[in-house]
């Protein structure tokens, strides 16, 4: 599952996986503004089936966060 997640945040922000890691900010390292967050959680609700509360999504603030979240579905 982390392996799909680091997919979908690497398609989305034009990375290699190999570039991402858990610590890495959405704001802050990868400079993604709130269009771009938002892409890349209707991404992931499109991939893994899913909707995610609009209150998780503004705790979200790293790759690691979305890994734990999306693998505590």
């Amino acid at each position: 599952m982390k392996e799909k997640v680091l997919e979908v945040i690497a398609d989305q922000f034009g990375l290699d996986i190999d570039e991402l890691n858990e610590d890495l900010s959405f704001k802050e390292d990868l400079e993604a503004d709130s269009i771009q967050l938002m892409e890349l959680v209707m991404t992931l609700e499109d991939e893994f089936d899913t909707e995610i509360d609009e209150e998780d999504i503004e705790s979200i603030e790293t790759v690691g966060d979305v890994i734990e979240y999306i693998e505590n579905l």
